[in-house]
């Protein structure tokens, strides 16, 4: 399973972003795919996290109402929306694909190993 996350970048308070993650080597439409990040010296953290069609949609409280998670089956793609940005969503953010719906780290999902920084400024 290979995760490939992008769309990073620095950007200033209140800003906008939007990240992509391809997929590849997993039938893609089977799993949830989630976003995480993971800020200098923290733990990795749950983002937001999408069903297979979409139906069924979870964010982490800091991300409700700024961001917004989608998907494209026929690209094998997920993408993360990010308004409103603050300095403290400064993190690498990373996707992954989930067995089973997941608000935290799990074993039950693949992460990427490679991330995409976003650095927002104040």
């Amino acid at each position: 399973v290979q995760l490939q996350a992008s769309g990073g970048g620095l950007v200033q308070a209140g800003g906008s972003l939007r990240l992509s993650c391809a997929a590849s080597g997993l039938i893609f439409s089977s799993y949830y795919m989630g976003w995480f990040r993971q800020a200098p010296g923290k733990e990795r953290d749950f983002v937001a996290l999408i069903s297979y069609k979409g139906y069924v949609i979870s964010y982490a409280d800091s991300a409700r109402g700024r961001f917004t998670i989608s998907r494209d089956n026929a690209k094998n793609t997920v993408y993360l929306q990010m308004n409103a940005l603050k300095p403290e969503d400064t993190a690498v953010y990373y996707c992954a694909a989930c067995q089973r719906p997941v608000t935290s780290n799990s074993d039950a999902c693949n992460y990427g190993a490679q991330g995409t920084q976003v650095t927002v400024s104040s």
